[in-house]
This record gives C-alpha cells, structure tokens and sequence, in this order.
C-alpha cells in the first residue's frame, strides 16, 4: 500500500509539515513551541497535529516562516 501524497492529507505531522510547506524547521518548532491554540493545531494526546488548510492560510500571512533557497 502506497503512502497517500502529502498534498492529499488533511492533517500532517511537524515534520510532513516541514517538508511539504519547505519550512525552516527551527523556525516552525519556535512557532508551535510558541502557540497554544492557533487555528491550525489540533492536538492527540500530547502530540501537535497541523490542518493543511489552515496552515496555508495561516503561510498566506506569515510568509517568513518559509525557507530561503
């Protein structure tokens, strides 16, 4: 069984995350260190979660999150 593209995954993890959005991943694990309850977090248990969709909303606003190339 083939893992699912993370283009069609609603919810990624921090590193999926990371490497779909091209992120800074120091960057990005200051902002979920920094975040309770921003509106693309959904939480399981202990574990951080993101929502594809509102993160990209959230990315539409917060363009320094993403690495530079």
């Amino acid at each position: 069984m083939a893992r699912p593209n993370l283009a069609e995954k609603d919810i990624l993890n921090p590193s999926e995350a990371i490497e779909y959005f091209v992120l800074s991943r120091r960057k990005f694990y200051d902002l979920l260190n920094d975040t309770d309850g921003e509106e693309f977090l959904a939480y399981y248990g202990e574990r951080k979660l993101i929502l594809r969709v509102a993160f990209e909303r959230y990315l539409h606003n917060h363009p320094e999150l993403r690495r530079r190339v």
